[in-house]
């Protein structure tokens, strides 16, 4: 949660800064961003973080000790003069420096954004590959007035004003010249059958346990025990567009096994508005509330310095919660994330038989068939 871990300077023993907090990755100049529309709200845009290639930034303390984010040229005029005068519409360099490094390193949260698409080969992603389609992300995410299309990894809706995506747009609806695959398109999305894998550069994060606190003697640093996964084959599920979220302040929901989902899709395979997608099943382990049910946030930028948990949960629970002498117990948690890019040429798209096998990767039990629809109508 980013509300106790917004802004800061976290050092380690060391004296080595560990952690800046959620804001550094944000388009802003240290505020906590606000519901309502402001003239404060809109001056704390950072224009440049976007803009200006080359331009790097830093967190600072002011007069009043209060943290804010500042050009790392802010004494130095003409230095910063020079930077701001480099304005481009955002490259895929300055889109990927902050969405490739969220979650705490390379690759680390969404799976799917590596930074290796600065400048990759078509096997890697056909759209982005610089001597192949070398798109740029706003060529596809641009929207008007600084809203952006699509949406997040977290499956929340599109910005408030702006489209969503469809590869049909482009590539338009029927475009195999085959009917049995055309015939898919209507139930199947486009991501599941060319986007074979993810994290195919550097790994990604696909279990994040709170539970159990681990030292990295490099780094002289804690961090949750985290799993990693490379090349991940993706999970499948319906999802018409719409998504169930876990909100802060309510009780946890459950799925059959007692594991708090976090994010999901809706949709089943009874909806006619629902495709099959590919997501990343991220899983965790996090405290939850004993009295209330409530999943707890963590003080995870203080954390990081002296791996002491339990003051961690305890200070967040009072700055989010405002509740004092919890107690708490712990919960395993999923989270569905969307899986949308790294889509692989048409010659190295899913066959057949990776999903109408036996042991193939589709979980047609899951999906509501019962068993592989083709291997019915083969008998």
């Amino acid at each position: 949660n980013p509300v106790p871990n917004w802004i800061g300077a976290v050092k380690n023993s060391d004296g080595q800064v560990l952690a800046r907090g959620c804001s550094a990755c944000h388009a802003g100049l240290g505020k906590m961003p606000s519901p309502e529309l402001s003239r404060e709200q809109l001056e704390n845009i950072d224009c440049l973080i976007c803009h200006a290639s080359g331009y790097r930034r830093d967190v600072y303390q002011n007069e009043d000790g209060e943290w804010e984010i500042r050009p790392i040229l802010w004494k130095n005029q003409r230095g910063l003069d020079s930077v701001s005068k480099r304005i481009s519409k955002p490259t895929r360099k300055m889109c990927l420096r902050c969405h490739s490094g969220a979650g705490g390193g390379p690759n680390f949260k969404r799976g799917d954004l590596e930074y290796e698409m600065t400048e990759c080969d078509e096997d890697f992603d056909v759209h982005m590959a610089a001597e192949g389609n070398n798109l740029e992300c706003v060529d596809c995410h641009a929207g008007g007035d600084h809203r952006m299309r699509g949406r997040g990894s977290d499956l929340a809706g599109p910005d408030p004003g702006a489209d969503n995506l469809s590869c049909s747009e482009c590539h338009g609806e029927d475009v195999h010249g085959i009917e049995i695959l055309d015939h898919h398109t209507a139930r199947v999305a486009c991501t599941s059958c060319h986007i074979p894998t993810f994290a195919k550069a550097n790994p990604t994060d696909m279990k994040r346990d709170w539970s159990t606190p681990q030292f990295h003697e490099e780094g002289n640093r804690f961090s949750a025990t985290i799993t990693f996964g490379s090349d991940v084959v993706p999970v499948y599920a319906w999802f018409n567009g719409r998504s169930e979220l876990q909100k802060m302040g309510e009780p946890v929901h459950r799925d059959e096994n007692g594991k708090a989902v976090l994010a999901q899709p809706l949709g089943d395979r009874k909806d006619d508005a629902a495709r099959i997608h590919p997501f990343k099943l991220h899983e965790g382990k996090l405290p939850v509330m004993k009295d209330t049910d409530w999943i707890l946030p963590i003080a995870v930028e203080e954390f990081f310095a002296d791996g002491e948990l339990d003051k961690a949960i305890r200070e967040a629970a009072e700055f989010v919660y405002e509740v004092h002498d919890i107690e708490y117990g712990w919960v395993e948690t999923l989270r569905y994330m969307a899986i949308n890019h790294e889509v692989v040429p048409k010659e190295r798209a899913l066959n057949c038989l990776e999903c109408h096998r036996e042991g193939g990767r589709m979980d047609w039990e899951a999906l509501g068939y019962g068993e592989d629809p083709m291997m019915k109508k083969i008998r």
